[in-house]
């Protein structure tokens, strides 16, 4: 299928020239072009709209993982008809192997994997793969090792009505592939057997697949959407059934990998043997033992990662293969790539491989690993740069870098079709100094929480920006001891919680969302018509002139928005910020008088994030009332033996008599 833009809206303001300059210079063959576009100029629109008429794969590297949500969500409503998939690291905490020489403490790998993230990814790499009409929006954990895409196809397994295989056989390749045969838990990337039917969960969680076998051969497929009540159909065609890991390697050729892996141990242990690490030696020996062990009777063992070099056959200091590999492997002809807030995602790209190398090093040297460990790793800066396709960077505050990269190819974006201008800036004194006409001492926590009071008497809601976790979690904390709704947002909620904790906030379930640098970039949040950012005049990452633009569009998108400062100074990175915001309002207000447009209030329906999905049959059947289908739910779970699902099913009928 082709791109198919669905949009209520038309480009207007200054997006036509932007969209028009983007894709003429693209079929110019332009490697690097910069949009530079501010907060409420409708980026993503433009985006959009050159992606459906240059009808291409499109990669979009998004510097976190809420700001990628965001994207995502917004991509699935401009192209409800295509492959549009969410990329990011499947961790909800990861603490990666390591070894502390000074103590003599080895830190296993210890890991939650959120199996929803883990469905997304492989979802998404499969689309990459089996179809041109694909958008993946990523993080920039989209640069780590995933597996090479030539191993993740050979393993890949076609079953269609006819073919010739015996149902042990088929069992056989399903275990090659990782799936594991549950015939209580049926969750994705698992299959049960119940007599010549196999029933198959996709490690996508999207669709079971119902096989029936008849004289050694497929007699019958049959598919149905994952659902409170999956309807099976028949199915005609063929299916490919893809791995259930990215960590495979097909069957023939995994003798020769151990092999490989054997032949290493061997002269790494002589090399310590050598040195006089006896110790070091007999851990390597049996560590790595152990795991060829695995993999000769399983496929699999766990860090299978650190062993990806001898499964892929690469060279010593090759590359990884990562989803911008999968991307160039399934479009020779070339795909498309946007690097969203391009100012933070390009330098989170270039910093990544420095301490991965570091960690692993220490590893090798002390026994623990192999050296070709070390290959396990995310593309390195120059590796990144060489595999780059032609490249759109976009923000509101570009870096030299790109800047310099694309030469004249810079594209302003600067007008907004609601004619919103940017928000008046205001400075109050942070310190607890006495202030002018005031006898009490002044403080800054004092003062936002009386402004804080001001907007949510309005129906408004509030920014607060630290510069600590700690502090915003504090600041929430005090702020709802003096009866204000607040909450705090950062790094260390889950990933999968963020784009509810926003929705809240839009909803006004609470008014004012504290937090550090989530809440620059990017983030959608057209109610918000104060941002109080704390401690300004304290230079640094987080104060400099960049990030304090940033920060102060969050209030763009409301006709009343405006920000304070608390500072007992005036930097030099808010003196740049102040001129920036001031030359972008002159502009739009010359727009707005030239076009007698009249300032209007973004309206953004509240939508739930796509990906969501119930963690329990409470949540999962929280609108059903058909007694009828719950007891059919039940009947169904206690005849697959999820008997704690039946029971809980039973728990709901209860209250609904």
């Amino acid at each position: 299928m082709n791109f198919q833009l669905e949009s209520k809206f038309k480009p207007t303001g200054d997006q036509p020239t932007a969209i028009r300059a983007l894709t003429e210079n693209l079929k110019k063959g332009e490697k690097h072009q910069v949009l530079l576009g501010v907060t409420g100029s409708g980026k993503t629109f433009t985006m959009a709209n050159v992606i459906q008429k240059i009808q291409k794969p499109t990669l979009i590297i998004s510097p976190n993982k809420t700001l990628a949500a965001q994207l995502y969500q917004e991509m699935k409503e401009f192209f409800p008809h295509n492959g549009v998939h969410y990329f990011v690291s499947y961790y909800d905490y990861y603490q990666p192997e390591a070894y502390i020489p000074q103590t003599n403490t080895y830190i296993e790998k210890d890991a939650k994997i959120n199996e929803e993230i883990d469905r997304l990814r492989h979802s998404a790499v499969q689309d990459v793969l089996s179809r041109k009409d694909v958008i993946v929006v990523a993080s920039v954990s989209c640069i780590y090792n995933i597996g090479a895409p030539e191993n993740y196809q050979n393993v890949s397994f076609t079953i269609k009505t006819g073919q010739k295989i015996t149902r042990k056989d088929f069992i056989g390749h399903l275990i090659a592939m990782q799936y594991k045969r549950n015939d209580i838990e049926f969750k994705p990337a698992t299959f049960r057997v119940r007599g010549d039917v196999i029933e198959i969960n996709l490690v996508t969680g999207e669709k079971t697949l119902r096989v029936e076998f008849g004289a050694e051969k497929i007699k019958r497929i049959f598919s149905a959407q994952a659902g409170v009540s999956p309807r099976f159909m028949l199915h005609a065609s063929s299916f490919m059934l893809f791995p259930a890991t990215f960590w495979t390697a097909p069957q023939d050729t995994l003798p020769l990998a151990i092999s490989n892996i054997r032949l290493e141990l061997q002269e790494r242990l002589k090399e310590l043997k050598k040195q006089k690490k006896l110790v070091e030696a007999e851990r390597l020996e049996e560590k790595t033992n152990y795991d060829l062990e695995m993999l000769q009777e399983t496929g699999f063992c766990q860090g299978i990662e650190n062993y990806s070099s001898q499964l892929e056959f690469r060279k010593p200091g090759s590359p990884p293969f990562s989803l911008v590999d999968y991307f160039g492997h399934a479009s020779p002809e070339g795909f498309l790539m946007f690097v969203d807030e391009s100012h933070i995602a390009l330098p989170q790209i270039r910093a990544m491989s420095v301490g991965d190398k570091s960690r692993k090093e220490t590893l090798i040297n002390y026994g623990w690993r192999l050296p070709s460990a070390i290959d396990n790793r995310p593309l390195k800066w120059e590796e990144f740069v060489e595999r780059q396709p032609q490249s759109v960077y976009v923000s509101a505050t570009p870096a030299v870098y790109e800047q310099d990269k694309s030469g004249k190819q810079i594209i302003e974006q600067i007008i907004r079709p609601t004619g919103l201008l940017e928000p008046s800036i205001e400075i109050h004194p942070a310190s607890a100094k006495a202030s002018a006409g005031k006898e009490k001492p002044y403080n800054q926590i004092k003062d936002v929480m009386e402004e804080i009071k001001k907007e949510v008497n309005k129906g408004h809601r509030v920014l607060a920006v630290t510069l600590t976790k700690r502090l915003a979690e504090e600041i929430a904390d005090y702020l709802v001891d003096h009866g204000i709704k607040a909450q705090f947002l950062h790094s260390e909620i889950k990933t999968m919680e963020r784009p509810k904790v926003l929705n809240d906030f839009r909803r006004g379930k609470f008014d004012v969302l504290v937090g550090i640098n989530l809440l620059r970039e990017g983030l959608d949040l057209p109610e918000v018509s104060l941002v109080a950012i704390l401690d300004a005049d304290k230079e640094g990452f987080l104060r400099n002139a960049t990030t304090l633009i940033q920060t102060m569009g969050r209030a763009a998108r409301h006709v009343h928005g405006r920000i304070i400062l608390y500072a007992d100074k005036t930097t030099l990175s808010m003196r740049v910020a102040i001129s920036e915001i001031n030359r972008r309002r002159k502009i739009q207000e010359a727009y707005n008088k030239k076009h007698s447009l009249t300032p209007q209030a973004i309206v953004k329906d509240i939508r739930d994030w796509g990906f969501s999905k119930p963690e329990d049959v409470t949540s999962e059947f929280a609108l059903v009332h058909d007694k009828k289908l719950l007891e059919k739910e039940m009947k169904i779970a206690a005849k697959n033996m999820d008997f704690e699902r039946a029971a809980e099913i039973r728990d709901l009928l209860g209250k609904l008599n």
